[in-house]
């Protein structure tokens, strides 16, 4: 029976609903205004992504193209040639997606050769690398084995960074030597059933003992990569803020060992990278020392993004490698397969496909070497160099990466046809293994409204302070008057895009136009929708994926710059690869000129009405 009018036990249920909605309102406004505190605070830095937004091209941060140099590059080339032949006689990708585990002796072996704690400091056992070089060899083995190339992210790029990053000496002391060997294997534990891509929506709680000498640990997690196999685990919780009510993420070091530590599930069953221990993880009272938080208290959102970002450029080196591998197999058998008389790669459609996989691989190549080379400079550049920031460029490169290994691996699938469908060829795992990168470590929807906002922050906050100055002039006549000898410029003047080669200048000519269109067209959507543009997903996507064309571009012709003033230009290699830049180049400018008249597309009202019928029907 229903409750009848009045029901109290039905007033009250409404008044619960209520109260539910202000919690989680409230709930939700602490994260904004946590994730926003971290966001867009502390030291001024300088980004090449943020730049474009207002118009820029910052060309110090793209070139010269990173390269790695002596004595590095040649203990790399060492390691890869030892790891290729590694792969070569013990990585059976097949049979670890069929018995979906990857064997012990894989994970020895690649403790041996160095690469499960390659960026970690000598004297930990590590090898000290960068992360260009580090991307070289992530390339390597996501061109290999999806499977063990996410396992090898999962224990260096994230599980184990923000020990490196953010541990204390004692901290590194302990746990470092056993991680980089691989006599131990970390995992970063995230994502829950209230927060995947939403990281700051973490529910966990660790709440302080009374002697303040432990936190309480309660909660869950799950699509844990490692989880069950690891021996220590960053783990993210919402922990007390002292005197305030509040609460904040803080970051602590977890092992399996202690009491109410529980695996759910220690292999959860999905559709690809079977070979990854994926987990479901419980916490039940799990008394964790204080002495195990890892970087500052209430600093986990920071911590966890900043993992993220190193999480996200790995990710773009191992697309590389597996779009690599696709071509290989496309190419091989279009010159060898015959229909209607003639070889497949004889046909324009296929070779539009090959062609477009070359160009995209190109591309992809140098946005993950430039991207590696800016956290280089802020993680490993000179004392007093300016901070550089990274964050928008690696959700970027995580976008575009993974997207365009969807299109390759789909297009060597259609160029093998119906004997790719079969599980005797290794595309159908490649096509199974590829689909989890465009969710993982952020879906790519929320990046790409990410990458529009950020962008758009600066830019925003100028016309903001322009507005406040035109209604007050007398407070600030030389910042009004300069912002308005600013604009006059960019009206008139596109910014320069320095390239010597003849070869490249009409495209870097075009990529200025673009650039100053970008910028008049990001300022005129935030005088079109000013605060609502927050709520304005289908103009943040275009905009931002204008953003995304422009970087790639530019990192392009920062790669292809440096070929040319290079001793191997003019051989049958560089050809190829003169022709992937230039027919990326000429696509890009293609790809960001629609971009941009999408910001203005009158279906946008018609898309929003149509979703909203079918989710009331």
């Amino acid at each position: 029976m229903g409750n009848a009018p009045g029901d109290p036990h039905r007033t009250r249920s409404r008044e619960d609903r209520t109260r539910s909605r202000e919690d989680r309102t409230r709930s939700r406004e602490e994260q904004l205004r946590e994730a926003k505190s971290l966001l867009f605070s502390g030291v001024a830095t300088r980004s090449f992504a943020k730049e474009l937004f207002h118009g820029r091209f910052a060309d110090d941060l793209v070139m010269p193209y990173p390269t790695l140099r002596d004595p590095e590059e040649t203990r790399i080339d060492r390691i890869l040639g030892e790891l290729r032949a590694f792969c070569d006689e013990r990585l059976d990708p097949d049979e670890i997606d069929r018995k979906a585990d990857i064997p012990r002796s894989v994970i020895d072996g690649l403790g041996e050769l160095g690469v499960l704690g390659l960026t970690a400091p000598e004297s930990f056992g590590g090898k000290d690398a960068s992360q260009l070089a580090y991307c070289r060899i992530l390339e390597e083995l996501g061109g290999r084995c999806n499977s063990t190339a996410l396992f090898t992210n999962a224990h260096h790029s994230i599980g184990m960074r923000g020990l490196l990053l953010f541990g204390t000496d004692e901290q590194k002391r302990r746990w470092l030597p056993d991680l980089v060997s691989g006599r131990k294997l970390a995992a970063f534990a995230l994502t829950e059933v209230e927060a995947g891509s939403d990281a700051a929506n973490v529910q966990t709680t660790a709440e302080p003992t009374e002697d303040a000498s432990h936190f309480i640990l309660n909660g869950e997690k799950r699509y844990i990569t490692n989880g069950a196999i690891a021996d220590v685990l960053t783990v993210m919780a919402r922990t007390p803020v002292p005197n305030t009510g509040g609460t904040a993420i803080t970051a602590f070091w977890v092992t399996p060992d202690l009491p109410g530590f529980r695996v759910v599930e220690p292999r959860m069953e999905k559709l690809g990278v079977r070979g990854t221990a994926t987990a479901k993880l419980a916490f039940e009272n799990v008394r964790v020392p204080r002495e195990n938080i890892l970087g500052p208290h209430g600093q986990g959102l920071k911590i966890a993004l900043t993992v993220l970002d190193f999480g996200r450029t790995t990710f773009g080196a191992c697309c590389t490698g597996a779009a690599k591998t696709c071509l290989r197999l496309a190419t091989d058998h279009a010159r060898s397969r015959v229909q209607f008389g003639r070889t497949l790669g004889e046909f324009e459609l296929v070779q539009k496909k090959l062609a477009g996989m070359a160009a995209w691989i190109y591309a992809m190549e140098a946005m993950t070497t430039v991207t590696a080379g800016l956290i280089d400079r802020r993680h490993r550049g000179l004392a007093g160099d300016p901070p550089v920031d990274y964050m928008a460029e690696t959700a970027i490169l995580k976008v575009a990466t993974t997207e365009a290994l969807w299109t390759i691996v789909d297009d060597a699938f259609q160029i093998h046809g119906g004997a790719a469908y079969f599980t005797d060829m290794p595309l159908e795992r490649l096509l199974r293994d590829a689909r989890v990168n465009q969710i993982g470590e952020g879906a790519n929807e929320v990046l790409i409204s990410f990458i529009g906002l950020v962008g758009m922050r600066g830019p925003g906050e100028e016309l903001r302070n322009v507005r406040g100055w035109s209604r007050r002039p007398w407070e600030a006549p030389g910042a009004l008057a300069r912002f308005l000898g600013w604009e006059l410029a960019r009206r008139v003047r596109s910014p320069s895009v320095p390239v010597r080669s003849p070869v490249l200048v009409p495209h870097a000519r075009r990529l200025e136009r673009l650039i100053r269109r970008f910028g008049l067209t990001v300022q005129r959507a935030l005088f079109r929708h000013r605060e609502e543009i927050l709520e304005r997903q289908l103009v943040q996507e275009p905009i931002a994926r204008a953003a995304m064309e422009l970087y790639a571009s530019a990192c392009v012709l920062s790669r292809r710059e440096a070929e040319l003033s290079g001793a191997g230009a003019g051989n049958p290699i560089d050809d190829v690869r003169s022709a992937a830049a230039l027919l990326f180049l000429r696509g890009s400018a293609d790809r960001i000129e629609q971009a941009l008249r999408a910001t203005y597309d009158p279906r946008h009202g018609e898309i929003v009405g149509l979703a909203e019928r079918l989710l009331r029907s």
